[in-house]
């Protein structure tokens, strides 16, 4: 454990990268290295079906002739390496086209004090102890009434590491822990057959919900899915659950990127500082979140991170940006830069969330005469250039305030400017994914079903 924790082997190797590819010619040059260890299992019927350990470096180098930029990466770095990928990728930046955008980060935002994040969960499960989770779950999902079969559960651990070095003086590195659990349960017989899951994951195991919870919500999704109808085609509101409701903030996030904004391909492209979404609303990213499960010191150029509203009382206020972008749209990085060992900087939130709103689930139900309650998505049937959405979704009919029958093989669409505008959150945020959202209410979708 103490060696995966200790960064320093790694910081030392980019540090040579970085070196190597100044005297084999480079302007300027990043190195960026990713160690990671993995554990899981999984267990179908009471037994352990897949038991598998993953572990490796991989490295990556990003080199700067003029504003000619190449990305090279190995995971072998045994002898001479270093130079090796150094020479070949200055060899390639050579030949690459110009782009007179690419560079390093400005070095007055470079981070030089990493806050503690709380990333790392110091006592790392044993082989046993996620067996045991896995069967807990999948104990549970059985237990419930209407519950045919086990679709596996599983159970997981893992520690990964970043570090970055560059040539204009940024050395940083930081390493997190990630547990996960899941159960997928089957309900009813034959044709009639319906799956639904649950899943709990967390950067410390004490934040892992129980595995006879995981199981047991499980099963009860699946219960609630069997015997579903069909519904003629109408409009009507729609209550997103928060695990399909994310995926509204997730298109935000990509309407908004700024490369999408910089080549024009977003629908919201001319919409700064307009309002999107109803007074009050506002939707955060922070890198800076203690246990977040995207949380990072700096980003994938050696940024500072810290909290952005992207959406304040309703009116869009920023654009994701890593310096690329932002010195195309001649404006200065939000500290979003992602990065991996074989691609350049890019931008992508980070610990994303619509904050709650002040009524209940049951308050923005029990005012539906009729309605769709989706607990489901199907397909990917957004268009972020033009704005259109269209999925395929499952869920819960609403009549008179309450919740009802299944209903699935349904489509819902309308247009993302519509939803936005629409949309009300309900006050049942949590933190479960990188992206969250309470239950939201949206008024006025196409349900098209028979």
């Amino acid at each position: 454990m103490s060696s995966l924790l200790d960064q320093s082997p790694l910081l030392d190797l980019a540090e040579r990268l970085v070196a190597a590819a100044r005297r084999a010619g480079a302007d300027a040059a990043d190195a960026v290295a990713v160690r990671s260890v993995s554990q899981s299992i999984e267990v179908r019927d009471g037994a352990v079906e897949e038991s598998e350990r993953a572990e490796g470096d991989d490295m990556g180098l990003r080199v700067l002739v003029g504003r000619r930029q190449a990305v090279v990466s190995t995971n072998d770095m045994k002898g001479n390496g270093a130079d090796a990928l150094a020479e070949r990728a200055v060899a390639m930046a050579r030949v690459a086209p110009e782009d007179r955008f690419a560079g390093l980060a400005d070095a007055a935002l470079l981070a030089h004090a990493f806050p503690d994040l709380d990333l790392i969960d110091p006592v790392p499960p044993s082989v046993a102890a996620l067996e045991q989770q896995a069967r807990a779950a999948e104990r549970a999902a059985l237990a419930v009434k209407g519950v045919a079969k086990s679709g596996g559960a599983s159970a997981s651990a893992g520690i990964g590491g970043m570090v970055l070095v560059t040539s204009h003086g940024f050395r940083g590195a930081y390493v997190g822990s990630r547990h996960s659990m899941s159960m997928v349960a089957i309900a009813g017989e034959g044709t009639g057959m319906e799956r639904d899951y649950d899943f709990s994951s967390a950067l410390h195991a004490a934040d892992l919900a129980d595995p006879e919870k995981v199981g047991r919500i499980a099963g009860e999704r699946a219960v609630k899915r069997l015997n579903p109808r069909k519904v003629e085609t109408r409009r009507v509101p729609v209550v997103f659950a928060p695990r399909v409701a994310n995926s509204l903030i997730g298109h935000l996030a990509s309407a908004i990127n700024g490369a999408s904004i910089a080549r024009k391909t977003s629908f919201v492209k001319d919409r700064m500082g307009e309002r999107l979404f109803r007074p009050g609303i506002r939707i955060v990213d922070d890198p800076l979140r203690k246990r977040g499960l995207r949380s990072r010191p700096f980003d994938g150029e050696g940024v500072l991170g810290r909290p952005l509203g992207v959406i304040e009382d309703g009116v869009l206020r920023s654009w994701f940006l890593d310096s690329a972008t932002a010195r195309e749209l001649s404006l200065a990085t939000t500290g979003h830069a992602a990065r991996g060992v074989s691609s350049a900087p890019s931008p992508s939130p980070t610990n994303l969330h619509l904050q709650a709103g002040p009524q209940s689930p049951q308050q923005l139900i029990a005012e539906i005469a009729d309605g769709f309650y989706v607990t489901d998505l199907i397909g990917m049937g957004t268009n972020l250039v033009t704005g259109d959405y269209s999925r395929g979704a499952s869920g819960l009919w609403i009549e008179h305030g309450e919740l009802t029958y299944p209903v699935s093989e349904v489509t819902i669409a309308g247009h993302l400017n519509d939803i936005f505008a629409s949309l009300t959150p309900a006050d049942d945020l949590e933190f479960r994914y990188g992206t969250n959202s309470p239950t939201v209410r949206l008024e006025g979708l196409t349900v098209a079903g028979t």
